[in-house]
C-alpha cells in the first residue's frame, strides 16, 4: 500500500512539472531581446546623414534678366541666382550662384491717372551647380528698395512707385512755360496781363492733357537688383547631392543699372503750341 502511494505521488510530481513546461511560451525569433543593462533603444530618424533647408528660410536672389509690366505677359519666365550661399548642419548646402527659375503669373500696367503697376511673379525650382535639382512654389519675401517698388506681402506683388509729384512737376512746367509765352504774347498785343493769363490757362490745360495721356512709372525688377525668395516647404539633400567637385566656375553677374527707373519716373512733357 505504502510502495503504491509513493508512486502515485511520482506520477503526480512528473505530470506537474511537464505540464508547467509545455505552459511557457517558446522563445519566437521575431521578438527582440530585452536591450542590456544602461542602453537606451532609440527609433532611426528618416533621412539620417542628410541636410534640410527649412520651409519658411529667406534666400537672398539676385536677378539675371530684367522684368517690367510694359512689356511682361503672364507665363514669361524669370531667371535668378543665389547671392549669398545656405548653409546646414554647419555645410553649405546651396552655394552661392546656385539657379532659380520663376514664372510671372499676373501683370496690371499702371493707369493714365491712377493705378500703380503691379507685377506677380512665382518660384519654381532650383538648380544647384553640380545640377541637383528640386522644385517648389514660393513666393517673394522682399524686393531691392532701390528700385523704389514696394511688395504686397499679402497678395505677392511687386507695386511700382507712384508719380504724383511727377504729374504735378509736369502741370507746374508746362504752366509756367504758358505763362512766359502768354506774357511775351500780351506784351506784342500791349496787354501783358491777359496774354499772361491765357498762357496760364493755356499751360495747365496743356499739362493736364500730357498727365492723361500719359501712364505712371513701370513696375520693374531690374537686372543686378536682389530679391529675396521664402521657401513654402522644406528640401532635402543626401551627401552625394553635395559634391561640388566636377561644377562649372560661377560666371560674374554685371549689375542692374539704378537709372533706368529713375528714367521711367520722368513724363515726356509736350510742348506748348506757339
Amino acid at each position: 500500500m505504502t510502495k503504491c502511494m509513493a508512486l502515485a505521488c511520482l506520477f503526480t510530481t512528473v505530470a506537474v512539472v511537464l505540464f508547467g513546461q509545455e505552459s511557457q511560451p517558446a522563445p519566437s525569433a521575431t521578438t527582440p531581446a530585452p536591450p542590456e543593462a544602461g542602453f537606451k533603444q532609440r527609433e532611426a530618424q528618416p533621412g539620417s546623414g542628410s541636410y534640410q533647408v527649412l520651409a519658411g528660410t529667406h534666400i537672398l536672389l539676385s536677378m539675371i534678366n530684367s522684368v517690367s509690366t510694359k512689356q511682361a505677359v503672364v507665363g514669361d519666365r524669370i531667371y535668378l541666382e543665389t547671392a549669398f550661399p545656405v548653409i546646414s548642419n554647419g555645410r553649405i548646402v546651396i552655394p552661392q550662384g546656385s539657379w532659380v527659375t520663376g514664372t510671372i503669373t499676373e501683370v496690371k500696367r499702371p493707369g493714365h491717372v491712377k493705378g500703380r503697376g503691379e507685377l506677380q511673379v512665382r518660384f519654381d525650382s532650383l538648380t544647384l551647380p553640380n545640377g541637383v535639382s528640386r522644385d517648389f512654389r514660393s513666393d517673394l519675401g522682399a524686393v531691392d528698395p532701390r528700385d523704389n517698388d514696394t511688395l504686397d506681402r499679402e497678395h505677392n506683388t511687386v507695386k511700382g512707385p507712384g508719380n504724383r509729384t511727377g504729374d504735378a512737376v509736369t502741370v507746374a512746367e508746362t504752366t509756367s512755360t504758358g505763362t512766359v509765352i502768354g506774357s511775351g504774347i500780351g506784351a506784342a498785343a500791349g496787354n501783358v496781363a491777359r496774354g499772361a493769363g491765357i498762357g496760364v490757362g493755356a499751360g495747365a490745360a496743356t499739362g493736364l492733357l500730357g498727365v492723361l495721356l500719359t501712364r505712371g512709372p513701370d513696375a520693374t525688377l531690374n537686372k543686378g537688383s536682389t530679391v529675396e525668395m521664402v521657401l513654402d516647404r522644406p528640401i532635402t539633400f543626401a551627401p552625394s547631392d553635395l559634391d561640388f567637385s566636377n561644377a562649372p566656375p560661377r560666371a560674374a553677374l554685371s549689375e542692374g543699372s539704378n537709372t533706368q527707373q529713375q528714367t521711367q519716373q520722368r513724363r515726356l512733357t509736350p510742348r506748348v503750341p506757339y
